[in-house]
């Protein structure tokens, strides 16, 4: 059974390629989610903070984010705490998007309840895979 559900997706990611390659890979998939990129931490949490001060928690029921880790300005490790600690926010699932396979931060990445951490493939029909079965997934999923 298809869902018809809308997600807002905020991609948090500061390179114009990573950030291209999602856009073509939603559009290779058909994927009509909302798309709001963020270029680091700082700025994904003005746009989510400006709803949040007059939204109950309930209003982003249907958001996710994808968050690169390392960022100018505020990286995902520091805006995933900041994040956990909003009470309107704390709830929005967040998937790791990185480049680097680094054990240290994936712990703490888990340990900052993200349901997901992902190594960016090289391949870009692989990455359309990846996010064809994120998508499948999420638009799924029943949440909170």
């Amino acid at each position: 059974m298809e869902s018809d559900r809308h997600i807002h997706l905020i991609l948090v990611e500061d390179d114009e390629v990573d950030v291209l390659s999602v856009k073509r890979a939603l559009h290779k998939n058909n994927i009509q989610h909302s798309l709001h990129v963020a270029s680091n931490g700082l700025e994904a949490l003005s746009f989510l903070q400006q709803g949040s001060l007059s939204q109950p928690k309930e209003f982003y029921h249907n958001y996710l984010i994808w968050l690169d880790l390392n960022m100018p300005k505020m990286g995902g490790i520091e805006f995933l705490k900041i994040l956990r600690s909003d009470e309107n926010l704390k709830h929005i699932p967040v998937i790791i998007f990185t480049t680097f396979n680094i054990d240290q931060e994936r712990i703490e990445a888990y340990n900052l309840n993200v349901a997901g951490y992902i190594i960016k493939p090289l391949s870009f029909l692989r990455f359309v895979k990846i996010i064809s079965i994120l998508d499948r997934y999420w638009t799924r999923c029943e949440l909170l």
